[in-house]
């Protein structure tokens, strides 16, 4: 299928260039979000980086993107999978008439269509659809490793349309003490295995000793309003690949597991030995976490100030 291949992201989300990279014979261009290394982008075969240093919200930044797409003609847009792009994207392939798929893990150029493997149920099955014409896909950077193929990339700045759909009244800072759960190598992470909020303070004495941060699962954050939702992690909070994972009073919902499923050990710790967490973990205690805690947060403490 003949098409053009439009890269969108920070430099950052170069790993995308990997994935562009399986449309082959296609000259691969790069819409640029900030500042970035553009002959770092030339040296994976990114032959046109479109630069857009102008910070603008997601309404705008869709009608920037639907724009630049019908002036290139391009045929697949790949861009990351985050919070932003989950809301401006969207909009771009609805005034594109063009379909969406997300969550991206490979595809495949078969004559006039395209095999897409996308990742589903919570990263728990994978599915594989065929589409033709025009397409936008959001596919995880860090998945994907582009090869070398050097070229000298010309770079054009970027005009952004803004669209004064949505009017900024104030704007507030985080609060101190805020975390990006999503940068953390380690988590500790609750669940309503907990009786009452003050019982969480078992769950951070633990993360202290570790040097962790606090993550929890939906009922946590969105329903009981224990953590705020900077903690939630899962299909629709955040997703961590920590080094490790505990999981303490977390039944193991596919929900949740679809956001911290690239974590390299995971360890629970539940009541229940039914708990489906049991089936997606490196170690299991199956222990009352009020018992297990504070035992194994002093011999922690113990061990670690040797």
């Amino acid at each position: 299928m003949a098409m053009g291949v439009l890269v969108v992201g920070s430099i950052g989300d170069i790993g995308l260039v990997g994935l562009a990279q399986r449309f082959r014979g296609q000259d691969v261009h790069y819409l640029l979000t900030g500042q970035g290394d553009v002959v770092q982008l030339g040296r994976y075969g990114v032959s046109r980086v479109y630069q857009l240093t102008t910070g603008i919200d997601e309404y705008s930044f869709s009608e920037t993107l639907t724009d630049l797409v019908n002036r290139g003609s391009y045929s697949i847009i790949i861009t990351p999978v985050n919070r932003f792009y989950r809301t401006a994207v969207p909009m771009a392939a609805q005034r594109l008439s063009a379909p969406l798929l997300t969550d991206v893990i490979d595809v495949k150029p078969i004559d006039n269509e395209l095999e897409v493997v996308l990742n589903s149920f919570g990263n728990r099955a994978q599915v594989t659809v065929k589409v033709t014409g025009r397409v936008l896909l959001m596919a995880p950077p860090a998945r994907f490793k582009p090869s070398e193929n050097p070229v000298n990339a010309s770079i054009e700045p970027l005009q952004p349309r803004v669209v004064n759909v949505v009017k900024v009244v104030s704007t507030e800072g985080k609060a101190k003490g805020g975390v990006r759960i999503e940068d953390a190598e380690l988590i500790v992470a609750v669940g309503r295995g907990f009786r009452r909020r003050e019982d969480l303070k078992l769950a951070f004495e633990l993360a202290e000793v570790l040097g962790a941060e606090v993550g929890c699962s939906r009922p946590i954050a969105a329903d009981l309003k224990w953590l705020s939702e900077d903690h939630w992690i899962g299909l629709s909070g955040r997703r961590v690949r920590p080094r490790l994972y505990i999981a303490i009073g977390i039944s193991g919902q596919p929900q949740h597991l679809a956001g911290m499923m690239e974590s390299r050990t995971v360890v629970v710790i539940n009541n229940d030995p039914n708990a489906p967490f049991f089936r997606n973990c490196d170690y299991g205690v199956v222990e009352d976490l009020y018992s297990f805690i504070p035992v194994l947060t002093r011999r922690l403490r113990d061990i670690l100030k040797r």
